[in-house]
């Protein structure tokens, strides 16, 4: 528009630019209105909406930045976390081989313990049983002898007829027992 007002004036004739002007219905008045009403509204639009708008774009960028440096330190913690993780599993895997190996040498260390002390308790039952067999075979030897020496005592009483006397007796199953122990 200013190019319009300059050819106007360059051509020198203001009667070409009224003429121009009414052609076209320009009025100054009008126009002038209509510039500081634009100005105004253009103001207000930067004031109130071109400006919070700026404000509001400005601000996402900054938190979309902000979300990016945090998207990538949270990647790299979870990038420590599953090396820390793998680490873990390596040293739980390695410590559970470790308690499961000296589990079996307790198991086998522990079986061979029970089995000694079974072979102990058994050696001292036979041990017991051999001790009691000898005791009960000395003490019928002893009844054996007692009875074969009353039986003999019996034998010569019936063979001879008369009633021996308790020295007879005991000689009697003396000799009987001397004769029997050979």
């Amino acid at each position: 528009m200013t190019s319009f007002l300059l050819l106007a004036a360059a051509e020198g004739g203001s009667n070409q630019f009224k003429e121009i002007a009414e052609t076209f219905g320009w009025n100054p008045v009008l126009f002038f209105s209509q510039v500081v009403s634009f100005l105004v509204v253009a103001f207000f639009l930067h004031k109130f909406a071109y400006g919070p708008i700026q404000k509001v774009l400005h601000d996402r960028s900054h938190r979309i930045e902000e979300g990016l440096r945090n998207a990538d330190k949270i990647k790299k913690e979870l990038a420590s976390a599953e090396e820390q993780k793998r680490r873990m599993l390596t040293d739980v895997g390695a410590q559970s081989a470790k308690i499961i190996e000296d589990a079996r040498k307790t198991g086998a260390g522990e079986i061979e313990k029970a089995s000694q002390q079974a072979i102990a308790t058994a050696n001292d039952i036979i041990s017991k049983a051999r001790q009691s067999s000898e005791a009960e075979l000395s003490r019928m030897k002893l009844d054996l002898r007692k009875e074969f020496g009353r039986l003999v005592v019996a034998a010569s009483q019936k063979a001879t007829g008369k009633m021996l006397t308790l020295e007879d007796q005991n000689r009697l199953a003396e000799e009987t027992n001397r004769q029997l122990a050979a």
